[in-house]
């Protein structure tokens, strides 16, 4: 049976119709789909109140949205390596950025150390331990009595290093290491006191500043363990689009946030 012209002609014209719309999306959907797509950053969990509110602050001057993954650097420096897409890698120590420089994991050239933070001892806000002068020989293990001492892993998570480092240069590891309640982040040890299933914490000052249910009874010394710096990189498989963010990073605006929740801003601000 024949099929009438008209038929035809509109069955011509329909495939024509479709096939227009599936090259105008090719053509004028990959540019679009490529601009819009968020920058991913990856960031230490201390960061997280923070960079939301920095990354808030980019988007509203930018357009550009971003997306955080936040947890310990070393589970997420692992990620990268493991070929896990991030555009900008944000540590809380020097130890897992070099590990990724050597990896050749991120860009050395945009390498800048961005914020200082410090060690605290915090307990739950009911606690009646207050004002704690930590000092060579303290007793911690005096102080925590049957309870522990919730602190990140002291074999990978930055917070849980420095802690170490500090028990060791105050002499008090040793007395100490058995009452430590480890977790795989600086938050999971700041959630345990919160909750009161730890008696006290070893936590950076910026998480206790945010933690409604903790507060602060003492302050290790800046000499007891190494400098806690946090580094910022572009990862080497990072877009050209995140330069601007990590710009932003190092501007004034992002130095009065950053410093609002106790930060120490390292650098002097580009804008």
């Amino acid at each position: 049976m024949r099929v009438p012209w008209q038929v035809r002609n509109t069955v011509m014209l329909g495939r024509h119709f479709v096939i227009s719309l599936v090259l105008l999306g090719a053509l004028g959907a990959g540019p679009a789909t490529a601009q819009d797509r968020p920058i991913t950053v990856f960031a230490a969990a201390s960061m997280k109140n923070a960079l939301d509110d920095v990354n808030a602050a980019f988007t509203k001057a930018t357009k550009t949205k971003v997306t955080a993954s936040y947890a310990a650097s070393s589970t997420l420096m692992k990620q990268i390596e493991q070929g896990a897409p991030a555009d900008v890698f944000v540590s809380a120590d020097l130890d897992w950025m070099n590990y990724g420089s050597g990896k050749k994991l991120i860009r050395d050239d945009t390498r800048v150390n961005l914020l200082g933070n410090r060690l605290v001892l915090i307990a739950s806000k009911d606690s009646k331990a207050a004002n704690i002068a930590i000092g060579p020989g303290f007793d911690f293990a005096a102080l925590t009595g049957d309870g522990r001492i919730a602190v990140g892993d002291v074999q990978a998570v930055p917070a849980g290093r420095y802690a170490k480092a500090a028990l060791e240069k105050l002499g008090a590891w040793k007395g100490i290491s058995s009452k430590l309640a480890m977790t795989e982040s600086v938050r999971a040890a700041l959630a345990l006191v919160a909750r009161g299933e730890a008696a006290l914490g070893i936590v950076y000052e910026t998480d206790a500043k945010v933690e409604p249910n903790v507060k602060i009874v003492g302050a290790f010394p800046a000499d007891s363990h190494p400098a806690i710096v946090y580094p910022v990189a572009l990862t080497s498989d990072g877009r050209a689009a995140a330069a601007p963010y990590l710009a932003f990073l190092r501007s004034q605006a992002a130095k009065d946030i950053f410093e609002r929740y106790g930060f120490t801003f390292l650098i002097r601000p580009t804008s």
